[in-house]
């Protein structure tokens, strides 16, 4: 079951101060299914967060549609089983992880047990409950990456999307979210996540695809990936060559 389905989504920005249209994804088509965890790989400017943040109705195709378990992403009941970390989680600073994790239950509709119950294991499993009275502005970077993860699952989500996940993480971060998307996988959650570090990717992931100016250039299974090439960085590499050559 395709639990993510993009169909020729096509988006362009309006650029300033010109005026002129500024295309971020160019018919791009990507399905995911139940339990998957794939990776979302591309350059710098690629278009990865711009089709993240359209799956997550944050903005709007110029084309195409999207859909999350069988319902457009605009019905707030699918957008309700989502879990979502930014790139650059941002919080009111004066709040302790404890407080953010309260709130996002209680947004979510938990009852105050269950909130209870999954912001103590969370905090846990995240290094985070010997830190969860501070103020989050006492908090390293890596830190509040733990914490925005955290705040992602408060709802037990079916469906987690992380844009760059281990950002700002020291080892010990990394070895704690690693885990942590393998137990997602465990559990069979689905999981869809972009990074730059194609190790992590390798590691985790079923699935991956390469985008590219606009456009998903390849995507397959990792084995049948890697069966290609000796690893995924040679791949990489070698799609993003390809296709700014044929952009030029």
């Amino acid at each position: 079951m395709d639990i993510i389905n993009y169909s020729r989504v096509t988006k362009r920005y309006n650029s300033w101060p010109r005026g002129n249209k500024v295309l971020a994804l160019d018919d791009f088509s990507l399905q995911i299914e139940q339990g998957e965890v794939f990776g979302f790989l591309g350059p710098n400017g690629a278009g990865k967060s711009t089709a993240l943040k359209i799956l997550l109705n944050f903005v709007y195709p110029s084309a195409g549609t999207v859909s999350l378990m069988g319902k457009s992403v605009s019905d707030r009941r699918a957008r309700g089983l989502v879990g979502y970390l930014p790139e650059n989680p941002y919080f009111y600073d004066y709040l302790t992880a404890k407080e953010i994790l309260w709130f996002g239950g209680k947004a979510s509709g938990l009852h105050k047990h269950e909130i209870h119950d999954r912001t103590d294991m969370l905090l846990d499993r995240m290094g985070l409950k010997a830190s969860c009275e501070r103020p989050l502005r006492t908090y390293s970077k890596g830190m509040v990456q733990r914490a925005g993860l955290a705040l992602a699952l408060v709802h037990n989500p079916e469906v987690v999307v992380l844009d760059e996940p281990m950002s700002g993480l020291d080892p010990i971060g990394r070895k704690l979210v690693g885990d942590l998307i393998l137990e997602l996988k465990s559990q069979g959650k689905t999981v869809f996540f972009s990074s730059h570090i194609l190790t992590d990717v390798e590691r985790f992931c079923d699935r991956a695809g390469i985008l590219v100016g606009g456009r998903l250039r390849l995507v397959g299974s990792l084995k049948d990936l890697l069966s290609r090439a000796g690893s995924l960085e040679d791949i990489f590499m070698r799609e993003v060559k390809t296709a700014e050559e044929r952009m030029q």
